[in-house]
């Protein structure tokens, strides 16, 4: 099999069932440093767009995991952009989607929103089926705490730009808030969330809290009255509010090459130990792999709300304190 650089998978999601993830960005290259993002610290800062892959070749690849799929009776929900960065930060993302439409796949992108206020953008967005907005505040001190943007970048501009999106999307439009204990968990941060989606109405709004591995250490989720709290605001807002909290599985593909699935998969999507011990066995392969990987400096191993997890190691993770 040859190594996929741009797609892996299908992997469970628990927004879009079983998704073939697409990765359009080189490694943490993104326009914000989110405390919480479970890929790691970004290396790479920035909001302008650029060409970084050809997408013929990210057609190829996803084109043949499709195949494979297929062949294996391996099903596929959507074809979804989720790389490790800022997927609009591509300058070729919309023709990569027109590329992708005859394979008769729902198309989803997850954005961190942060370059909705260019019209090129929203334009390129505007082909997917399926868009996942951020939405983590919406006051300025907050954003820039729990995100961490590029400096050059204006929330206000940024909220604009979602609302003229949402005004015009033709496909399902659905909002994610990670609340982050102390940080936008109060309760006048969630009701200025609250109002701010009840302005865009999404299809759904997502509702999360940390459950893999954060980029820095001390971030957790809030206790569960506030949670609670949290949701019935977003409730009384939108049509449909919904928490994305749990666990999303252990059904991750096998291609025929576990050390390249484990790598691809974990540069974008920390594995339970599970989740690897389940891939292994498919594999009939043993735990040795994994111990060489880590040996080698492919993986990092490390312990997150009692479980252990596995992450594709690009570098040192923060070891912020609050």
């Amino acid at each position: 099999m040859p190594a996929y650089h741009y797609a892996y998978g299908p992997v469970p999601s628990r927004r879009l069932g079983r998704s073939l993830g697409i990765n359009n960005i080189p490694a943490k290259t993104c326009s914000y440093a989110c405390i919480y993002c479970q890929v790691g610290v970004t290396s790479r800062m920035q909001i302008e767009r650029q060409a970084f892959f050809k997408p013929d070749d990210i057609f190829r690849e996803v084109q043949e995991k499709v195949s494979h799929a297929v062949a294996v009776s391996e099903k596929i929900d959507y074809l979804a952009f989720v790389p490790d960065g800022e997927p609009s930060l591509d300058e070729a993302l919309g023709k990569t989607i027109d590329l992708l439409r005859p394979l008769g796949i729902s198309i989803g992108v997850i954005t961190n929103s942060s370059l909705l206020w260019r019209d090129d953008v929203r334009r390129d967005l505007a082909k997917a089926d399926w868009v996942s907005m951020k939405v983590d505040a919406v006051e300025e001190k907050i954003w820039r705490r729990i995100d961490r943007p590029h400096k050059a970048l204006r929330l206000s501009d940024i909220l604009d730009g979602m609302q003229t999106f949402a005004a015009n999307f033709a496909g399902k439009l659905v909002t994610e808030t990670m609340l982050v204990h102390g940080v936008n968990d109060h309760d006048e941060s969630l009701a200025g969330i609250a109002g701010f989606l009840k302005r865009l109405q999404p299809w759904t709004a997502y509702l999360g809290v940390p459950t893999r591995p954060p980029a820095v250490d001390w971030v957790r989720g809030p206790d569960e009255e506030t949670l609670h709290r949290a949701y019935r605001m977003f409730a009384e807002s939108v049509k449909w509010a919904e928490y994305l909290i749990g666990y999303e599985g252990n059904a991750f593909a096998f291609s025929g090459d576990v050390e390249k699935d484990l790598l691809s998969i974990t540069a974008v999507h920390p594995m339970r130990e599970e989740a690897v011990r389940r891939l292994l066995s498919r594999a009939e392969a043993s735990w040795d792999i994994v111990d060489k990987m880590i040996a080698r400096g492919d993986l990092m191993e490390t312990l997150y709300q009692g479980h252990r997890f596995y992450v594709r190691k690009f570098g040192t993770r923060a070891n912020d304190h609050q």
